[in-house]
C-alpha cells in the first residue's frame, strides 16, 4: 500500500501533472498487458502453475508505478532500509531482490516489471527513435477526464500582520 501511495503520487505530480486521461490510460495498459500476460500464461504447460497461484493483480500493477517512476528519474538516490544506497533505476530489482528473500514470489514483481517495461518502452523510448507514439491516449478518454492546466495561484497583493510590539527590535 506504501508504495502504491507514494508511486501513484510522485507519477500524478511529476510526469503526469495536468495529463489526467493519459495517467489513467497508463493504468488501463498495464492492466491490460498484465491481464493477457496471465491468461496467456495461464494456458504455458509448464508456466501455468505458477500463474495459477496468482489471485490478485495489484501488486504487479503497482509494481509497474515503481518501474515506470524509476525509468523516468533514474539518478534519484535511494536508500533501503538504512543499509546501502543506489540510484532510482535500480529500485525494482532492489524491491524484487528483497521479495525473493522475505520469500514471496518473484512473479508477481516480474509481471509488474514486464507491463512497466512495455510502456516504458512505447511511451518514452520508441517515440524518440520513431517519431510515432503508438500509446497516445484515445480522444474519447480525454473527453472522460477535464486536462485543464495545473494553475498555482499566487496572489500578488497578500499582506502579512505585523509582526506583536515585544519582538520588533529597534536597533
Amino acid at each position: 500500500m506504501f508504495f502504491l501511495a507514494r508511486y501513484c503520487k510522485l507519477l500524478e505530480e511529476n510526469s503526469f501533472r495536468g495529463r489526467t486521461a493519459d495517467f489513467f490510460y497508463m493504468l488501463l495498459f498495464g492492466a491490460s498487458v498484465l491481464t493477457s500476460i496471465v491468461l496467456i500464461g495461464g494456458m504455458i504447460p509448464y508456466v501455468s502453475e505458477s500463474f495459477a497461484k496468482i489471485i490478485f493483480l495489484s501488486n504487479s500493477l503497482t509494481f509497474m508505478m515503481v518501474y515506470v517512476w524509476s525509468k523516468q528519474n533514474p539518478f534519484i538516490h535511494m536508500s533501503f532500509l538504512g543499509l546501502f544506497t543506489f540510484t532510482a533505476a535500480y529500485l525494482p530489482w532492489v524491491l524484487l531482490g528483497f521479495s525473493v528473500l522475505v520469500g514471496a514470489s518473484a512473479w508477481v514483481d516480474l509481471l509488474g516489471m514486464i507491463a512497466g517495461h512495455a510502456y516504458y518502452f512505447l511511451e518514452d523510448v520508441y517515440p524518440r527513435m520513431t517519431g510515432r507514439r503508438p500509446l497516445r491516449t484515445p480522444s474519447f478518454i480525454k473527453a472522460l477526464f477535464a486536462d485543464d492546466p495545473v494553475v498555482v495561484a499566487r496572489p500578488a497583493n497578500v499582506r502579512f500582520a505585523a509582526p506583536p510590539a515585544e519582538e520588533i527590535h529597534q536597533d
